[in-house]
């Protein structure tokens, strides 16, 4: 068993079995500003609450376990498919919202939109951009439309700041 694992350590050392990792791409890598732990405070800088942002599967998915200063609580999951080549992110929260939103780099911000349907059966876009400052927080700025996109109306604006270190 020994001779066996290391025969198998020096064949893979020599390149001839080792394959590329799954998730290693440059885009599975861009949203990796927004990793970490966070106090995430609003537009008034009133504290909004705590955000955990990790990654699982092996580097193919981020996780997101969001808690409000109030009651709220939400948790997303994120990946880039390199079918589509777009991140999407699946959030669901205990006041029953489930977004479904996908997207991109746009000028070095993470821009997904989706389209949910209301209890009242309104259709309303959902767009959400976190853009990653210069003192390594990130801006998080959440909007909905109920007209098509020809207004945006902010649901949350709010600065993630690391806890216990910079940003």
């Amino acid at each position: 068993m020994r001779l066996a694992m290391l025969l198998l350590a020096t064949v893979t050392r020599a390149g001839v079995a080792q394959q590329p990792a799954p998730c290693a791409s440059t885009e599975h890598r861009q949203f990796d500003f927004w990793i970490g732990d966070w106090e995430v405070t609003g537009a008034r800088g009133q504290k909004a609450g705590t955000n955990r942002i990790e990654r699982i599967l092996g580097g193919c998915a981020l996780y997101e376990s969001w808690t409000g200063a109030g009651p709220s609580r939400g948790h997303s999951l994120n990946a880039f498919d390199a079918g589509d080549n777009k991140w999407h992110q699946t959030w669901m929260d205990n006041s029953g919202t489930v977004l479904l939103i996908s997207g991109g780099i746009v000028n070095g911000e993470m821009v997904m939109e989706g389209e949910r349907r209301l209890p009242d059966g309104t259709r309303q876009l959902e767009r959400i951009t976190w853009t990653p400052n210069a003192d390594g927080s990130v801006r998080q700025h959440w909007q909905s439309s109920r007209d098509a996109g020809m207004r945006w109306t902010t649901v949350f604006d709010g600065v993630y700041k690391r806890v216990g270190g910079r940003g």
